[in-house]
């Protein structure tokens, strides 16, 4: 009987062999049906956007609010995550003023992540759009109504909120953490060191410091105040308040939710949103009964921003480089490998007749800001060459930034922080004592021991402080060259010091308060084009565009759970990560800024 029966692998194989082959002619005929589907999508679907008269755009802010716009398919959950980019927001407005079939926006505020700067920029964008008559109303709702979703939405002519929603109006706050404590409990050394004078520079002070140091607690103190009078002179501009008013509701706690907001004229009214939706409807000129039409404002700026651009490309036309992250050598954010590659690109291109660069950066490594610093200035050598600045363009941000024929900056940016410093950690005690592992060596030389375990001498401590001076003074003569101004001036704003765009202007470290629009403009004037293209350069695609579609069906259909990490959680790792970056001397901004 046991030469009848049949062995595994006779069983296996086969069978295996005949699944695998299934599984592949299947997988061939879903990518062969779902080519034809997306083909059939661009080729023969409808136009991205057939809009008909009395639109109102529904333009609701969520997410985070950054310059470059990016899309992310996410193949396990078929779900497609999109953050629409300030460039695409601006261009947008632009458009809709001009389109008869756009009769006005409706705002909504959803607790978004952005910069002060970002902000700004996004209230002066709706202020334009309704100096072409056409209106923008604001609507605040959710358990907490945010600072910023207010400021944002105090430039709409008409704000509305859901009774009974909070709304802490409370002033600015800072806060730093420190961890010398921690370290020293763990017994893990960190060995600073900052350029000569850099006492502004308190991006350190966490690793060997319990409190601020009365410089960084200075610098802080006039930042906050100098973001704050901004703050309170726009939204009192806006809503036609007295500013010692305002100040005083914040000193007394007066504003505690949307009623009193309403009871101090800082909205028009307490409203349902259904109440809201037939006070739209009443704006457009239509009855109860019919329809509001109301398009999602990201498609139609999408749309409208990937036109331009197909056209623009066509032309003479200034180039718009966005420069946004950190700075290093490698990696996704302001690198010397992506920044390098676009400024020749477009130095190289003859149809370039200008280059707008839009720095939204704290800061990073100081090799890579001397790199990328290099082709800036070969560009503004033979190109118009303008900066922008965006929420932070500090430290390595702005060292970049120094070649420009003109800096333009919005008078929130966070910027200056002129200096330097080198991180050098040392573990060796918390390996032996907390961990029980002990080191040995052995070395040809005398130097030739500088790791982890470690700690520098005094003689070594000299050389690494005699390198990070040296890098300092390379920074105070590359503004000093920049900016046309003496080394001596330079210095006494420089130190690592941070500074509003205000204060920056009135120190010569900027030339003109704008925003990325008001660069743009002013380049396109004085080089005779009127097209402009984005870089990095992004091309629509089919598919995305069909997950997209589909993701708009199920929205309104049905909510889907989400696991999701805490917002604050999410902070610290970043930050954490960040740290782990880092490598080499820095040109880093003390601190990050968020604004509720």
């Amino acid at each position: 009987m046991s030469e009848n029966r049949l062995s595994f692998g006779k069983l296996f194989w086969p069978s295996f062999l005949a699944v695998f082959v299934a599984g592949l002619v299947g997988m061939v005929f879903f990518f062969l049906i779902l080519g034809g589907i997306i083909g059939s999508f661009g080729e023969f679907g409808p136009e991205p956007l057939a809009l008909q008269s009395n639109t109102v755009l529904h333009l609701k802010l969520a997410g985070t609010i950054q310059d470059v716009s990016d899309e992310t398919f996410d193949p396990t959950s078929l779900k497609l995550e999109r953050t629409i980019g300030l460039p695409e927001i601006l261009i947008g407005l632009q458009e809709a003023a001009q389109d008869s079939k756009i009769k006005g926006v409706f705002l909504e505020m959803k607790n978004p992540t952005m910069g002060m700067a970002t902000a700004e920029e996004l209230r002066e964008a709706l202020q334009v759009f309704q100096k072409s008559g056409k209106f923008a109303i604001a609507y605040l709702s959710g358990e907490q109504i945010g600072q910023l979703d207010y400021y944002v939405s105090s430039a709409c002519k008409e704000v509305y909120g859901m009774q009974g929603s909070n709304m802490l109006w409370s002033g600015l706050h800072a806060e730093s953490f420190f961890f010398k404590k921690l370290l020293d409990e763990l017994q893990i050394g960190v060995m600073v060191v900052r350029g000569k004078e850099n006492d502004f520079k308190s991006a350190v002070e966490p690793f060997y410091r319990t409190e601020m140091s009365d410089s960084s607690r200075m610098q802080m103190q006039v930042l906050l105040n100098g973001l704050w009078t901004q703050v309170r002179n726009d939204i009192s501009k806006s809503r036609k308040l007295d500013t010692l008013l305002m100040d005083s509701l914040v000193n007394t706690f007066a504003v505690r939710n949307l009623n009193y907001a309403q009871a101090y004229q800082m909205i028009d009214q307490t409203l349902y949103r259904h109440e809201v939706l037939t006070l739209l409807k009443k704006k457009v000129g239509i009855n109860e009964n019919t329809p509001l039409r109301l398009q999602a404002f990201s498609k139609y700026a999408r749309d409208t921003f990937h036109d331009h651009q197909l056209l623009a490309r066509q032309e003479k036309h200034i180039a718009v480089i966005l420069a946004e992250g950190d700075v290093a050598t490698e990696g996704e954010g302001v690198s010397t490998e992506r920044m390098t590659k676009m400024l020749r690109q477009v130095r190289d291109d003859d149809d370039v007749k200008g280059v707008v660069l839009r720095i939204n950066s704290p800061g990073g490594s100081a090799l890579a800001s001397e790199e990328i610093w290099k082709e800036v200035s070969l560009t503004a050598d033979k190109k118009p060459l303008f900066v922008s600045m965006g929420d932070y363009a500090a430290s390595g941000g702005y060292y970049m930034a120094t070649p420009a024929v003109r800096i333009f900056a919005n008078p929130m940016t966070i910027t200056g922080s002129i200096g330097v410093f080198g991180v050098l950690p040392y573990a060796g005690d918390f390996l032996q004592q907390k961990l029980g592992i002990s080191t040995d060596e052995v070395r040809t030389h005398r130097y030739g021991t500088i790791s982890l375990t470690h700690q520098l001498d005094a003689q070594e401590y000299a050389f690494m402080q005699t390198e990070v001076d040296a890098v300092y003074d390379q920074f105070i003569s590359r503004v000093a060259e920049g900016r046309q101004l003496r080394k001596k001036a330079v210095q006494q704003v420089a130190r690592g010091r941070v500074w509003t765009g205000t204060d920056a202007k009135r120190s010569r470290l900027i030339d003109v308060l704008g925003g990325l629009q008001s660069s743009i403009s002013a380049l396109c004037k004085q080089v005779g084009v009127h097209d402009v293209v984005y870089y990095p350069q992004k091309d629509d695609s089919a598919f995305n565009d069909l997950i997209a579609l589909i993701d708009e069906e199920f929205e309104n259909e049905k909510s889907r759970a989400q696991v999701q990490i805490p917002q604050e959680l999410r902070a610290y790792y970043e930050k954490f990560a960040q740290i782990k970056k880092i490598k080499g001397t820095q040109m880093r901004l003390p601190f990050t800024f968020n604004f509720y």
